[in-house]
C-alpha cells in the first residue's frame, strides 16, 4: 500500500526547485503547492511590501490544503524554498503533530550554475517567454542573506546540480 506524503523542496530561489518538482509530480503522483505560482497568479509580480505577507498568507492556506489532499491518498510537494532552519522546524513539528508523512528534498545548486539559472530566468522574463519573479541584485544579495542551508541531518533526498 502507497501512503500519501508531503515533500518539502528546500532550496534557494532559481535553484532549480520547480523544475524538480515538475519531475517528483510525475514519478509521485502528487500535486504541486507552490507559493510563487499562486502569488503570481492573483497579483502584479512586484508586490514590494506587502510580499512577506501575501506569501505567509499563502504558505499558511497551502499546509492546510495540504492535509486535505493527503486525506484522499494524493502526496503534495511544496515548492517554495524552506530558506530557514526555522520554516523548516515549523513545517516538521507541523506535520509530526498530525502523523503526516514528510520528506525534505533538498536542491544544492553550485554558484555558478545558480548565476546561469538566475540570468536565464531574467532574460527569459524579459522576453515575455515565463512570468516568474525578477531576480534583481537587491532580490539576489536578500536571498544570499536569509538562506540557511539545511544540514544532511534534516534533509532526507540531497540533490547537487552543477
Amino acid at each position: 500500500m502507497i501512503t500519501a506524503k508531503v515533500i518539502l523542496v528546500c532550496g534557494k530561489i532559481c535553484s532549480g526547485k520547480s523544475t524538480y518538482a515538475q519531475k517528483l509530480r510525475k514519478t509521485e503522483k502528487a500535486v504541486i503547492l507552490s507559493v510563487d505560482e499562486i502569488t503570481l497568479a492573483l497579483f502584479e509580480p512586484f508586490l514590494g511590501e506587502r510580499h512577506e505577507e501575501i506569501t505567509a498568507k499563502a504558505q499558511k492556506y497551502f499546509f492546510e490544503k495540504s492535509l486535505e489532499i493527503i486525506e484522499t491518498g494524493i502526496s503534495v510537494i511544496l515548492d517554495w524554498g524552506f530558506w530557514t532552519a526555522e520554516s523548516r522546524r515549523f513545517a516538521a513539528e507541523y506535520y509530526k503533530a498530525r502523523s503526516v508523512e514528510y520528506e525534505f528534498h533538498y536542491i544544492d545548486v553550485s554558484g555558478k550554475m545558480w548565476k546561469n539559472n538566475i540570468d536565464k530566468r531574467n532574460s527569459d522574463i524579459l522576453c515575455g517567454k515565463t512570468i516568474a519573479y525578477y531576480i534583481d541584485d537587491g532580490l539576489e544579495k536578500k536571498c544570499q542573506a536569509v538562506f540557511e542551508p539545511p544540514d544532511k541531518k534534516e534533509t532526507d533526498v540531497w540533490i547537487e546540480i552543477g
